[in-house]
């Protein structure tokens, strides 16, 4: 029998993964309540679909190839991966997809739970449609926030809609490695499962309309580019994608347009050989990109809509307060955080924006924060602008943080870089025959960094002090004061100041 159920509290968070958690967390801190509203499991994406299980599929193969790049370690290891023991310990990580231990910590941080949808019917007020089967009219006192993540974008691809298909959660929970896979997408979740599933004993084939990890400079790109055909992967880049079909036996057929398989650049292959226009596979991993999951939020009722054709993206301040929503704005109610906010698509950035935008709204809810807060502070989320960090967990890694030069220069900075292979004594200790890339963005009237690239095994150690250095817009000849020990890999910092001039 369903029950119709009103309830209040300060704050009502539509979304119970990492940044939703984060949220409520940082308000009830502040001495406010708290509701999570969440349809799926209690830690969301990252906990069982993305950034835990995917990385749990690509260690294991990092740390075989580790130690085959080392003489004396690679003479003992005689054997490749255990598909079967890897997605176990990939299972361990997801916690088996139960959130049992997250719904404990929701309760024993005095965050209120309610299983179902929600959605905006008006003002501070959102409906619930309740797992338990009641219904739920929620009023917030303070403010509503959107925690509800993204989702894969689907590309315009003929038959698409007609076959099964992967997106990363299904290649990040599957209970076997298919015989074949491709993958369309050369993006961070496109060569990460790519390599991951290669490593794992399948026969991988990735297209990309373009190159790989256009984002990343690319002298930094064709590293990973390089890691992923040493270990197999074919590579179509340059390519479009033209149809898809299921096959009798259950395979698919991807038909192919252009392009050709053999460089970075979408050089032919070195046989001379034309790409195929075509390929067969087992299953098909759709890895094109997500935008924010904001659909069905009931967001036109408070003035936002998406133009046609299109998907909702919204705008916020530097606290998470969405701009242009129907109400008066020395009332503020409604803040988005995270990957619904639809700036950096990443677990880590969007815990931070979570930690900023609870501390806001807690301080607002006490008289102690009008307006926008200065840059830097508690309530800010600056770093968005400025520095935020990023890591591609093949094998090399792939590590940035703040702007390229191309940025640099675009957001007026008077700009220029000074990049490097990674050749110190840490690296050729690390690993035999060790092939890494750095590169700084430097701001040449303040002497600063602005940006920083790091290619290789094992970089994404180097990132953090990269981090530091851009967030605290340390001088670089204070910086040249920061020895790195010897001999490691962080040696590189040294070889780059140097190289600059210092």
């Amino acid at each position: 029998m369903t029950a119709q159920v009103e309830r209040e509290f300060d704050v009502i968070v539509i979304g119970a993964g990492a940044v939703g958690e984060n949220v409520a967390d940082r308000v009830v801190r502040g001495g406010l309540t708290a509701v999570l509203v969440e349809a799926e499991l209690v830690g969301g994406e990252c906990s069982y679909w993305a950034c835990m299980p995917s990385k749990a599929l690509l260690r294991p193969g990092t740390a075989l190839h580790g130690a085959q790049t080392v003489p004396g370690a690679k003479e003992a290891v005689t054997r490749t991966l255990d598909a079967a023991a890897v997605l176990k310990r990939r299972d361990h990580f997801t916690s088996n997809w139960k959130d049992d231990s997250q719904v404990q910590w929701v309760e024993d941080t005095g965050i209120e739970l309610i299983r179902g949808r929600g959605r905006i019917s008006a003002p501070r007020r959102v409906e619930v449609a309740g797992r338990d089967g009641n219904s739920y009219a929620l009023t917030a006192r303070h403010a509503v926030v959107l925690a509800t993540g993204s989702i894969p974008t689907r590309p315009p691809v003929e038959g698409l809609d007609d076959i099964p298909y992967w997106t990363t959660r299904e290649a990040t929970s599957a209970r076997e490695v298919p015989a074949r896979l491709g993958v369309l997408g050369g993006g961070v979740a496109g060569v990460e499962l790519a390599q991951a599933y290669a490593r794992l004993g399948a026969s991988v084939t990735l297209v990309a309309r373009h190159g790989l990890l256009g984002v990343f400079p690319e002298q930094a790109a064709e590293l990973v580019a390089a890691g992923l055909r040493a270990d197999g992967v074919e590579l179509r880049l340059n390519t479009g994608t033209r149809s898809v079909s299921k096959n009798d036996d259950g395979s698919l057929t991807v038909v192919l347009d252009g392009g050709a398989g053999g460089g970075q650049d979408g050089a032919a292959p070195e046989s001379g050989r034309a790409a195929e226009t075509s390929l067969t596979v087992d299953k098909l991993l759709v890895a094109t990109g997500r935008h924010p999951a904001l659909d069905g939020l009931g967001l036109d009722s408070v003035g936002l809509a998406a133009p046609e054709g299109k998907h909702l993206r919204i705008s916020t301040d530097s606290t998470g307060l969405v701009h242009h929503a129907a109400e008066n704005e020395t009332s503020p109610w409604l803040y988005a955080a995270g990957d619904a906010a639809g700036r950096a698509l990443l677990t880590h950035q969007g815990k931070y924006g979570a930690r900023a935008t609870g501390d806001a709204i807690a301080a607002r809810a006490k008289g102690e924060l009008t307006g926008e807060p200065a840059p830097w502070t508690s309530f800010a989320q600056t770093a968005y602008d400025h520095a935020v960090p990023n890591v591609v967990f093949t094998d090399p890694e792939l590590t940035n943080v703040g702007r390229t030069l191309a940025q640099a220069e675009k957001d007026g900075y008077r700009a220029s870089t000074v990049e490097l292979p990674i050749e110190v004594a840490g690296s050729s200790l690390h690993a035999e025959h060790y092939d890494g890339w750095a590169q700084l963005v430097i701001d040449e009237d303040r002497r600063v960094l602005l940006g920083a690239t790091f290619a290789g095994p094992d970089v994404a150690e180097l990132l953090h002090s990269a981090t530091i250095a851009v967030v605290g817009e340390v001088p670089l000849d204070r910086l040249w004061h920061a020895v790195p020990s010897y001999p490691t890999i962080s040696e590189v910092w040294l070889r780059l100041l140097e190289e600059y001039g210092l």
